[in-house]
């Protein structure tokens, strides 16, 4: 049943009910009422009964036509009485149950006479007054429903346009706006679904952005590892193959032999430290063996070594052991947050904090870069980092200012994501 239907529905039956109450207490009133009209009917028809028996030519005339609830017939001889009638379910419920039957009297002319209380008058007037009654609430209900109508048409209106919307929206025509409405509570709704389907919006956008983005970044590692295999790798494992060939060629001499093992030692070194980085970038194999803090030493100090930035850090000792996710998750978010820090903020320093506070966990990093002078959007290495931020539970906050290089504060509790990676294992 839709809305308006249910209102017309509950305002029927609260007519109805009024109604019937109404009715219930007129009934009440007119059987009171008609009580006492019969009882005094009954008394008149005692007293004519009375007249009858001493002088029958008395109630001649205009005595017996214009009585009220009194009923005179005057029969003929062989003419059958009638009986009292209470066919009607409205007479059952007014009459009194110990009305009393009609009074015949024989006159001496041979006729008789029938008196009996008539209340057929008092009846009329009680059915005038149900059918007033009846009326009123009946034209009082359809005014109600027409009005309720009325003032619904602008909220039904609403609705339908939000519900048309809400369709296209739901086929992804996100360009769906609702327009102006004279209601306050209308433009309120119009505009929380506008800005809703503007979120939408620039959300799919964003999400088609990080996709081209990861897309180019899957490119672009793979271009680089193929490259690492080739240029770096491949050239390794070429001029061990070339001295391999030159010990077979010089095997009588054990001078070229001695100087050429030290050339392939070297060179199967350059390639064991070759596989070594090119396996730390593909996956942090330390954080298997090793615990959270021992894992962020030792990036902290390849990535100094590597960069020639002086860096800072500090880790709590109270750190407790924490799952593989979430040391992956906390390592890889450091690494890109140093990434940066080595590509953009042009910085001579850099910070590393990361300490337990309550039953939270914030990891801060600081540098003293060149910041950002004006908002920009989000590179796949930020949104990648908010992202782990997510599944950790917590919230990544980005500040910087120019001049005053950028920080990253990440803050998560701790069981919180230690009891969600146990869950999502």
């Amino acid at each position: 049943m839709s809305a308006l239907g249910r209102i017309y529905w509950l305002v029927s039956l609260f007519f109805g009910l009024i109604a019937t109450v109404c009715m219930l207490v007129l009934l009440r009133q007119a059987s009171h009422d008609v009580g006492r009209e019969l009882s005094a009917a009954q008394a008149m028809v005692t007293y004519l009964s009375e007249v009858a028996e001493r002088d029958s030519a008395a109630l001649q005339g205009e005595l017996t036509d214009n009585l009220r609830h009194v009923r005179v017939r005057w029969l003929q001889p062989g003419q059958v009485p009638e009986p009292l009638n209470r066919g009607s379910w409205l007479d059952r419920q007014i009459y009194p149950s110990e009305l009393a039957e009609p009074v015949t009297l024989p006159l001496a002319d041979g006729r008789r006479l029938q008196l009996s209380v008539d209340p057929a008058d008092e009846i009329d007037e009680v059915w005038d007054s149900l059918l007033r009654l009846l009326t009123l609430f009946c034209i009082a209900l359809l005014l109600s429903l027409l009005a309720i109508r009325w003032a619904l048409r602008p909220a039904l209106a609403v609705l339908d346009e939000l519900l048309a919307a809400l369709e296209r929206v739901s086929q992804g025509r996100l360009d769906t706006r609702l327009g102006s409405h004279t209601l306050a509570e209308a433009r309120q709704l119009a505009g929380h679904f506008n800005r809703m389907v503007t979120s939408l919006q620039s959300a799919r956008r964003e999400n088609d952005e990080l996709t081209h983005a990861l897309l180019a970044l899957q490119e672009r590692e793979r271009t680089q590892l193929a490259q690492a295999l080739h240029d770096d790798l491949g050239q390794y494992l070429a001029g061990i193959r070339a001295q391999a060939c030159l010990l077979q060629a010089v095997k009588d001499q054990p001078t070229l032999v001695a100087a050429t093992a030290v050339r392939l030692d070297d060179n199967c070194e350059q390639l064991q430290n070759g596989f070594r980085r090119l396996t730390r970038e593909l996956y942090p194999v330390m954080l298997e063996h090793l615990e959270l803090p021992e894992a962020i030493r030792l990036l902290a100090e390849q990535w100094q070594e590597a960069h020639g930035i002086e860096l800072r850090l500090h880790v709590d000792k109270r750190l407790p052991v924490l799952p593989l996710v979430v040391k992956e998750h906390l390592y890889r978010l450091l690494q890109e947050a140093l990434t940066n820090v080595a590509r953009h903020a042009h910085a001579s320093r850099v910070h590393i904090r990361l300490r337990l506070r309550g039953e939270r966990l914030r990891l801060l990093v600081r540098d003293n870069g060149c910041g950002a002078g004006e908002s920009r959007p989000l590179g796949i290495g930020l949104r990648s980092m908010r992202e782990r931020a997510h599944c950790l539970g917590g919230h990544l906050f980005l500040a910087s200012r120019s001049g005053g290089g950028w920080a990253v504060l990440l803050d998560f509790p701790l069981m919180e994501a230690m009891a969600h990676e146990d869950i999502a294992g």
